[in-house]
């Protein structure tokens, strides 16, 4: 018989709660988004201020190295790496790209229809959050904002937090081990988006809420992640270089099979 290649480490079958507990990340996140909004203006002129944030010379390195998790080269080389690791191969490949990638996309998707000025465009003459909003919907209004429709006005969601959460979630989902460690890369992100002046708290947590619901419909209880799962289970001809056949024994697993 064919044995299934399991996930490394102690993967977690419950998919319908992980469904549901990633629901309602999403929700919170949106929730602290909302909130964060009474914070954005004092966080920004307090990044804005070379030495207000008092961070040191290496951990300002690693915040600004961490974009490599969320930008679209980096995600790419992340996916092949794990391609070339793990013994499924290009399977797991639709996985990370729906989850990293497809959550960029929603993010990027919704920043056409928020127009917000990004932190280190907007002028020291705004008075309050609400100023950094000049429309919604731009694409019908755009000669009344005031200034040129470009990525200048494109702050909300966080397109590479949310690409960096999405990945975050599938890695985690296919190595769970190693979460802790993703959601540190995934954090990270978010804060260099922050520290470099390009988005305010409330985009980083709005992009990590649609991080959190992509990463529901991509490894929850879903008919996009029972195809994803069917895709990934080895084939009787070869997995990782192994071959396999209906008369495989209890002796003859394969060498990277974990024994349980």
């Amino acid at each position: 018989m064919l044995y299934p290649l399991k996930p490394l480490g102690e993967a977690d079958t419950d998919v319908r709660g992980i469904g549901r507990r990633y629901l309602a990340c999403s929700l919170v996140c949106a929730l602290l988004a909302a909130a964060a909004l009474l914070v954005d203006l004092p966080l920004r002129n307090a990044v804005s201020d070379a030495g207000a944030l008092n961070i040191p010379g290496d951990l300002r390195r690693l915040v600004t190295l961490s974009e490599v998790f969320a930008h679209g080269f980096g995600v790419a080389a992340c996916i092949a790496v794990a391609i070339a690791l793990d013994p499924r191969g290009w399977r797991i490949g639709p996985r990370l790209a729906i989850g990293a990638f497809g959550s960029g996309l929603v993010a990027d998707v919704c920043k056409l229809q928020v127009a917000r000025v990004r932190p280190k465009f907007a002028g020291s003459e705004l008075q309050s959050v609400t100023d950094t909003f000049l429309a919604l919907f731009p694409w019908q209004s755009g000669e009344q904002l005031g200034r040129p429709l470009n990525n200048a006005v494109r702050s909300f969601p966080s397109g590479h937090t949310a690409t960096a959460v999405g990945l975050a979630i599938v890695l985690s989902s296919l190595y769970p081990r190693g979460r802790w460690l993703f959601a540190l890369f995934a954090v990270l992100a978010g804060m260099q988006r922050i520290e470099s002046g390009m988005h305010y708290l409330s985009d980083t947590l709005a992009a990590a809420a649609i991080g959190f619901l992509i990463g529901a419909g991509v490894c929850g209880r879903t008919k996009l992640n029972a195809w994803l799962q069917r895709l990934e289970e080895p084939t009787m001809s070869s997995v990782g270089g192994y071959v396999a056949d209906q008369q495989t024994t209890a002796s003859q697993k394969p060498c990277f099979q974990r024994a349980g």
